[in-house]
Parts: C-alpha cells; structure tokens; sequence
C-alpha cells in the first residue's frame, strides 16, 4: 500500500510525519500521523496507538498532548490515525458533530449507507498495524494501545475483543458504558442498528464481563470536573464495578480539577507513557 508523506518535522529528538493512504477497508484516502523517535534510526521499536476522540483528526494529538518528549525517551513509536472516513458523499455525514465524519466510534458498521465505508476497528486492527509494521521500524509483537473519549472507548474495545494482541491497554475519560449513554447510543444505533444484542461487541463494560485471556493491566484517568462526566456519557462506574467482579486490573485516578480537554491529557500523559513501556520495553 503506498504512502504519501503530508508533512515531517523534526522533535524531541526524533521525526513526527503525517502520511495519507488509501484505505481498503474504509474506501478513502486516510492521514495517521507517525512519532519516529530517534532510536527508529537503528533499531525496531514498540509501538503506542492513540485514538482520538468525538470530532478530531490526526492532528489533534500530535499537536496537543505534548506526546513527542515521553515518546523519545523511552524510546516508543506512537501512532495517531484519524477518527473516521472523510468525505466518502453519504447522505447525512455532516450534519451533526457527534456521527458521522469525526465520529467513526471505532466499530464496524452493518447498517446502510455507513457499512461499506465505516469499518473503524478493521481499520485499527487489521489494516492500520499492518501499514506500519510494512513501512516502518515498528516490532510487530510489541504495540500497546490508548486514547481519549470516543477513543478511550475505542481503545479499551480493541484491547479486550483482540486478548494478547496489546501489551497494554490505557484511557482518558473513556466512554465506558455505551449501550447506556446518549452518544453511544446514537451511534450504535446509527451504525449497528436497532437490534440492542448486536451493541454488546463494541461496549467495554459488557467485553469485561466475559473476558477470558491475559490479565488486563487498565490505566484509567479521569477529570473529576468533567461535564460529560457529570452528564453521565462516559460511565467510568459501571466499567469498573464488572472489572472486580471480574477481577481485571483497574488503576482509576479521578483527577480533581480537570476536564475533558487536552489540557488535561497534556497533564498526564507522561504518567501512561510510564505504563506502556513496563510492557512494550521487557
């Protein structure tokens, strides 16, 4: 599959390049944004996927979480894909902020006009590692997995549907509990259909509650003054009680103070680096 460089700028010490593709699963043209540390020069290296969240590009990471620094020092590729299909001409895919373009939800959509465009967690699971394990210093046995919001969704689904494929797994304000919440339910709907049962693939907290393989090591980090949190769209309770019944390991910190914003994530993201490279780093 070839790769058109958008742009590479030196930082931190390493390269961070943006790439456009044409997507087989998704029928388009796809930009993910590539971290390169220096150490890529000469040696295969772990690899750290983020996704992004409700209304985001590739852009949005790597130009906010101040990623590049943690990223360099121990020695991690970090990969930032865009979070749906654009401009693929389906009726009703601008019309709302919350589904369609910039709102992929990270799941593989059944229902028409979405389904042959809208393949979101293929994307993520299939197509995308292997673009970068074909063009890049990446050690296809090493990649960890994170994101925020829709993408903490996204990346606590990829982790528990796909057991031993990820190293490890971490979120900020993830959207826990889909099949329970407006968004979840809006796009669930929209993509998957009415059919509730179907839901259940693409929710966290139902995943957790019949997951069989390795011990899940979870970092989840919370903004006490989010106001998603408090509109009750990200249900971090609900994933965490099936987790000890479960006994799934959760580190839940509720971060006082902050909210939803990068602001927040910027504050903590050296502390998840920390926890992806106890796995991808042995």
């Amino acid at each position: 599959m070839a790769l058109t460089q958008v742009s590479s700028n030196k930082c931190a010490g390493g390269l961070q390049k943006v790439y456009e593709h044409e997507s087989t699963e998704l029928m388009c043209k796809m930009k993910f944004a590539i971290f390169l540390p220096s150490k890529a020069e000469t040696n295969k290296l772990p690899v750290l996927y983020w996704l992004s969240g409700l209304t985001c590009t590739e852009q949005n990471f790597i130009t906010k979480a101040g990623s590049q620094l943690s990223a360099e020092e121990h020695g991690i590729i970090i990969v930032a894909p865009d979070t749906s299909p654009r401009g693929c001409n389906i009726e009703g895919e601008d019309e709302s902020w919350d589904f369609g373009t910039g709102a992929g939800f990270y799941v593989d959509a059944t229902q028409d006009p979405w389904k042959t465009n809208y393949r979101m967690y293929s994307y993520i699971t299939n197509e995308l590692p292997k673009l970068i394990n074909a063009n890049f210093s990446a050690n296809p046995d090493k990649m960890s997995i994170s994101g925020h919001s829709m993408g903490g969704h996204g990346a606590l689904i990829c982790a528990m549907k796909n057991p031993g494929k990820y190293k490890s797994v971490s979120a900020f304000a993830p959207i826990c509990n889909p099949m329970q919440c407006p968004w979840g339910q809006k796009a669930f709907a929209g993509y998957l259909g009415s059919d509730r049962s179907t839901w259940e693939a693409y929710d966290a907290t139902v995943l957790a509650g019949s997951y069989t393989g390795p011990q899940l090591d979870i970092l989840i980090d919370q903004g006490r003054d989010d106001q998603f949190l408090s509109a009750s769209q990200l249900l971090p309770d609900n994933l965490i009680s099936v987790c000890s019944e479960k006994n799934i390991a959760v580190v839940f910190r509720l971060q006082p103070g902050y909210d939803h914003s990068y602001f927040f994530i910027y504050s903590f993201f050296n502390d998840h680096m920390k926890h992806h490279a106890k796995y991808l780093n042995i």
